[in-house]
């Protein structure tokens, strides 16, 4: 008995210097709190199976004098027994723990998931999931790693794509809300294999193939990943292939007629849809972006659509008048930028590319569809005076080639003044504050030709978000 004994005290002292540990490694986040916090839920609610929480003013200010209390005894800790007590108080405490776990990096709460089965359960809960902050880190282009802060040492979430052996190797199609949807890289299109990945908790799944065999598989010409963990828990991914030649009675002669299969990932199963659409033949639906119930890709013709996933039926997507005032887009032609961020749809494009003045438009759509405003105007001209590598100088000012760049990508925080956007130019990515005008390079592409000197496009570059959902 005495055996026993002893080897429980020992149990229960790891444990509250574990909890001790974690405790000292987050409290400077946990002291943190700004004066909004005392309005935030402490707990949301999650699905119908949680209960839901009440958040009130005296719940919140408990929990805090809790903490600062069991920081005040551990600090003041002249023998083990009390730290073992301020650890063990921390860890019979969820909603404490809670607080104090989602303000550590995603690392450590992903090594903390195998202290206990508790903290497991615990960490993996969806109420804990949705309270953990989701933050855009950085990209990925070509499957390569690119964080948004240059000094960020922090190991990347993958060298490479081996989740799964796959004979063809694996590239990224999008990424949605922390998912990605990756697909074989080489091989013919009916035989690649579709996948959903998460780089954070390194979780993946194989789709099923499309239904309809390889008539339909060799025929995909989009494939889109619908996800986010409060509008559509259950991912989605949604499949356009080119409909049978018999089926293309009263479709004109300059359009392809498409169906349309949908994978939901609550049944398993591919549904093949009622509805089918036609397009223009030079339609190329590239970089898929989901949003508020619908799938959305860069428009690439003069009558740009879009598909919403609770009806299961394209819509028209207008454009900024002043694009549309040029035509549009023909031929294949699409904007410089097209994505989201922070629930915000956005296009980019140049105010004139006849003019030496490099500045670009960043719209925003409205929430009812029905168009676009100009969100910001972006005034580059100092940035090829700092990197004049990105002129070419044999040319005219007024041709549109004068200028070599790439819109990555466009960044909203939580704040107006975080906004940034990202450009790739010969030999460096840079990121450039929208509000302030400052700008860096993050990255030096020098060491890589290919990618540093060839032209990237919108279908080989995907912003990366770190989430704990899993599926």
């Amino acid at each position: 008995m005495r055996t026993n004994s002893s080897q429980h005290q020992q149990s229960q002292s790891f444990h509250g210097k574990l909890m001790f540990s974690v405790y000292s490694s987050a409290s400077l986040a946990i002291f943190q709190y700004e004066k909004h916090t005392l309005n935030t839920p402490i707990l949301l609610q999650g699905n119908q199976s949680t209960p839901k929480m009440v958040n009130t003013r005296a719940k919140v200010q408990k929990i805090q004098n809790t903490m600062k209390l069991c920081f005040m005894e551990a600090a003041m800790a002249d023998s083990t027994q009390l730290t073992t007590q301020s650890g063990a108080l921390i860890g019979s405490n969820d909603e404490l723990l809670i607080e104090i776990l989602r303000r550590l990096p995603v690392t450590s709460v992903l090594r903390f998931k195998s202290v206990s089965k508790h903290w497991r359960s615990l960490l993996s809960h969806r109420r804990f999931t949705l309270l953990y902050k989701n933050a855009s880190s950085g990209l990925f282009v070509r499957n390569l790693y690119i964080p948004f802060n240059n000094e960020d040492r922090s190991t990347p979430p993958f060298r490479k794509l081996d989740f799964y052996h796959d004979p063809s190797g694996i590239t990224i199609v999008q990424s949605c809300n922390g998912l990605l949807l990756c697909c074989s890289d080489r091989g013919h299109v009916r035989a690649r294999r579709y996948y959903i990945f998460n780089p954070t908790t390194k979780q993946f799944s194989l789709l099923p193939s499309v239904p309809g065999g390889m008539d339909v598989r060799k025929t995909i010409r989009f494939m889109g990943l619908a996800f986010h963990q409060t509008d559509c828990v259950h991912y989605k991914v949604v499949c356009f292939h080119r409909a049978k030649p018999d089926e293309y009675l009263f479709a004109k002669p300059d359009e392809d007629l498409f169906r349309i299969q949908i994978y939901s990932s609550e049944t398993g199963k591919w549904k093949i849809s009622d509805q089918s659409f036609s397009a223009p033949y030079y339609t190329s639906f590239s970089s898929g972006v989901y949003l508020n119930h619908a799938l959305y890709w860069a428009p690439t013709c003069v009558s740009p659509s879009y598909f919403k996933l609770d009806t299961e039926e394209i819509q028209s997507l207008p454009l900024p008048m002043a694009v549309a005032s040029f035509g549009g887009y023909r031929d294949g032609a699409m904007p410089l930028y097209f994505g989201e961020s922070q629930g915000h749809l956005h296009l980019g494009e140049r105010v004139d590319r006849f003019e030496s003045h490099l500045q670009l438009n960043v719209y925003e759509m409205l929430n009812d569809h029905s168009g676009w405003f100009l969100k910001y105007g972006v005034e580059l001209d100092e940035v090829p005076i700092a990197y004049p590598e990105m002129i070419h100088s044999y040319l005219d000012p007024s041709s549109p080639h004068y200028y070599k760049f790439e819109f990555f990508d466009v960044v909203r925080g939580e704040e107006e003044e975080e906004m940034f956007i990202v450009i790739k130019i010969p030999g460096k990515i840079i990121r450039y504050n929208v509000v302030d005008k400052s700008f860096k390079a993050i990255f030096d592409l020098n060491h890589l030709y290919a990618i540093s000197y060839g032209r990237i496009g919108h279908s080989e570059v995907h912003r990366y978000i770190e989430t704990l959902a899993s599926f």
